[in-house]
């Protein structure tokens, strides 16, 4: 089973997202855990991978996700955390996987599907 951890941040009405290069999609800033990483340690290491000039403030969890991806049928659970407080330029470290980090709003961006649960829970129209 893979195992994330996930940022959610909002600031004004916008989203911090990240795009994957290699299909384009939007999703929430984080990754995978490695053997014997906590999810927040997890997620902070992810965070000064892909965005290192982002400073993040406290983090709290707000749920963890257990489902099926519907193609392939591969296990998925993911720690969703919120943070009130970034700061720092959005600048990609890791531009073999993303080739864009924005403040974008909720709507209108083709999104992973982890991405559009957390977004249509947590932002419903």
């Amino acid at each position: 089973m893979a195992k994330s951890s996930k940022l959610v941040v909002a600031r004004k009405g916008r989203l911090l997202m990240v795009r994957r290069r290699r299909d384009g999609l939007w999703m929430f800033p984080g990754g995978r855990k490695r053997a014997g990483e906590s999810d927040r340690s997890c997620l902070r290491r992810e965070i000064r991978e892909e965005l290192p000039k982002l400073k993040l403030g406290p983090l709290k969890l707000w749920k963890e996700v257990k489902a099926r991806k519907g193609r392939t049928g591969r296990r998925m659970s993911d720690a969703i955390f919120l943070a009130k407080k970034v700061s720092g330029r959005l600048k990609v470290g890791d531009k073999k996987e993303i080739d864009r980090a924005v403040w974008r709003k909720p709507r209108g961006a083709r999104l992973t599907p982890t991405s559009r649960y957390i977004r249509d829970k947590l932002f419903p129209r």
